[in-house]
């Protein structure tokens, strides 16, 4: 199921992403706040031995101090993934341009997205991978705030207001044949605080 249209797809600036991204960038893309809902939202979700898989990270996940098991972490620039002491292992992906992962079915307990997801051209398939590799009744968590890098954005995104890019995350997971289970929107003091979760059909 496609939910964006071609001219939705589009960027700015269509050069390769993975050029933009070569210069490692040591900052959180979000204020102190957001990152601090953001770990206690992580919190609320993940338990201590689950298996995470971080999709489009960097060099800090925001994770809380619960003890996981196995944590994959993916982005797009290998001095700010190797530098991420809370992943296991990690790799390198454009997933404008291969949205398959390399991970089994059912081989995480959750998916986390943060900060990123505004990127993505083709993210009805990026998250039918979520959906596959997610095990059970586990969770994927998208989270976001107004900030950007805009010529790398897609269109569809860079038109919309925050409560219809909470809506577009929506219909990505659905696409991805997850199921809403809920929304958080804040737009008090500071960046914004916009997350999803989503998780398998088969777990309702």
């Amino acid at each position: 199921m496609d939910v964006l249209s071609a001219a939705g797809r589009r960027k700015r600036d269509d050069t390769d992403d993975g050029g933009f991204y070569d210069r490692p960038r040591y900052v959180t893309h979000a204020d102190d706040a957001f990152c601090q809902r953001l770990t206690a939202l992580y919190g609320e979700i993940l338990d201590p031995g689950d298996r995470v898989f971080d999709a489009m990270g960097s060099w800090v996940a925001h994770f809380p101090k619960t003890d996981l098991g196995h944590v994959v972490g993916h982005g797009l620039n290998a001095d700010e993934l190797a530098a991420n002491d809370r992943y296991d292992e990690w790799f390198v992906q454009d997933f404008n341009a291969e949205q398959s992962l390399p991970l089994d079915d059912g081989a995480v307990d959750a998916v986390c997205c943060a900060l990123s997801v505004q990127y993505l051209q083709y993210p009805e398939a990026v998250f039918r991978e979520f959906g596959r590799v997610l095990d059970g009744d586990g969770a994927v968590v998208v989270s976001f705030t107004n900030r950007m890098f805009p010529t790398k954005a897609i269109r569809a995104w860079r038109t919309a207001s925050m409560a219809e890019r909470a809506e577009l995350v929506a219909s990505y997971l659905r696409a991805g044949g997850l199921t809403v289970t809920d929304r958080i929107a804040d737009d008090g003091v500071g960046d914004p605080f916009y997350a999803v979760v989503g998780r398998s059909e088969t777990a309702h």
